[in-house]
């Protein structure tokens, strides 16, 4: 009896030595809480992972292939090995109406197999040739390719679905992620994910500047890149305080450069308390004013954890190709402006020095000013779970 069924492949999990059942545990954790949203349930055997019993084929590979860890997913046929006619009819089936060139590749891990796997694929591709007309040989470079397994059981696919890769969420530690309605800090977070770093976020709202599309803009975007991650934690930052004193009181070329100063405190002490062991930032050199290197030693030297850029050295053009890739990039070209655009000076410093940027920063720093400003800020941040098909679940930051 032939089952239809999901082969889950993984990549860089295989060369984890004596970790990989650590990678293997967070990975079919997270597999099977793809599967389960079709009703589908992921099983590990002989170091493959097949899922069975979902109601949309469609849509849990669509789950399954924004797993990060997941190196792609292959709709499969296992049928019993001991009726090679069927294995071969079933191969038919797989490749009838397709046109251009193929070959099998064929794997015999049970060794007492009759036919060894250079005869598996010459009996398979023979009865092909024969069952569908519009197909012929090519080894070197076929448009298609027929895979044969035979283990317990035979497994037959012909279709690949690339997935994202990386590792298993949670396998790298925390992170804060500092995320604006822009196009940079989701790629950027997203970046970081893949890597298996688990997110928090960090938004700073600058009410009434920003209104509340610009926050549901923010949600919008970390609910996307929940469903790559999981449930991402988001702090909303009420920073109109910190900004008007900035605006009123600081020399007005280093007013960008010392809001990301504060932006960097705020975004640390939230990382620090949900035991995160980094900052991200959506940051690229040269991109603005304050990412120059100048800029970004300045910012820097207020934070002691360290401050992640994975898109430092890409292009514009580059990270919108990534943002559209992974679904981001028409939310954040939403015409909502976030609390960077918010005073902003007429001539930002470029290339500021860090005696001079505290300088400019005197008036807001002596007499614990900052300070204050600072933890109202953080006392003040409203907390937003954010799932792709759960509720928002909302508490303030001291829970």
């Amino acid at each position: 009896m032939k089952t239809s069924l999901l082969l889950v492949k993984y990549a860089e999990v295989h060369l984890k030595g004596q970790n990989r059942p650590y990678f293997l545990r967070l990975l079919m954790k997270r597999v099977r809480e793809a599967a389960m949203k079709t009703g589908g349930s992921a099983v590990l055997h002989d170091s493959r992972i097949f899922v069975s019993g979902y109601t949309d084929e469609a849509a849990c590979i669509d789950n399954l292939r924004r797993v990060f860890g997941v190196h792609s997913v292959c709709p499969a046929v296992r049928i019993p090995t001991d009726d090679f006619e069927a294995i071969c009819e079933q191969a038919a089936q797989m490749l009838s109406g397709m046109t251009g060139t193929f070959k099998v590749v064929s794997r015999r891990a049970d060794k007492r197999y009759f036919l060894d796997s250079p005869q598996i694929s010459a009996e398979i591709g023979a009865f092909v040739l024969d069952r569908v007309p519009g197909l012929r040989v090519d080894v070197r470079e076929p448009q298609h390719v027929l895979n044969v397994e035979i283990r317990d059981q035979a497994l037959l696919y012909a279709r690949v679905v690339p997935a994202v890769g990386g590792l298993p969420t949670g396998s790298a530690g925390k992170a804060a992620l500092l995320l604006s309605g822009g196009i940079d800090s989701p790629v950027a977070g997203f970046r970081v994910a893949r890597r298996g770093v688990e997110l928090c976020a960090v938004y700073f709202h600058s009410f009434p500047y920003t209104g509340e599309p610009a926050k549901e803009k923010v949600l919008a975007l970390a609910r996307i890149l929940s469903g790559f991650c999981g449930p991402v934690r988001l702090f909303v930052v009420p920073f109109t305080e910190i900004q008007q004193a900035i605006h009123e009181k600081c020399e007005e070329d280093y007013t960008t450069l010392l809001m990301r100063r504060s932006m960097m405190r705020i975004a640390e002490a939230i990382a620090r308390r949900e035991k995160a062991q980094a900052l991200v930032t959506g940051e690229s050199i040269g991109q603005v004013a304050s990412q120059t290197l100048e800029a970004l030693a300045c910012t820097n030297a207020v934070v002691s954890l360290p401050v992640f850029r994975p898109l430092i050295g890409m292009d514009k053009l580059e990270i919108i190709r990534e943002a559209e890739a992974i679904g981001t990039y028409e939310t954040s070209c939403l015409p909502y402006e976030d609390c960077c655009t918010v005073f902003t000076p007429r001539h930002p410093v470029t290339h500021p020095r860090l005696e001079k940027a505290q300088v400019a920063e005197k008036p807001l720093t002596d007499g614990g000013v900052l300070d204050g400003m600072l933890s109202r800020a953080i006392d003040g941040a409203e907390l937003i779970v954010l799932a792709p098909d759960t509720a928002n679940r909302v508490s303030s930051i001291s829970t």
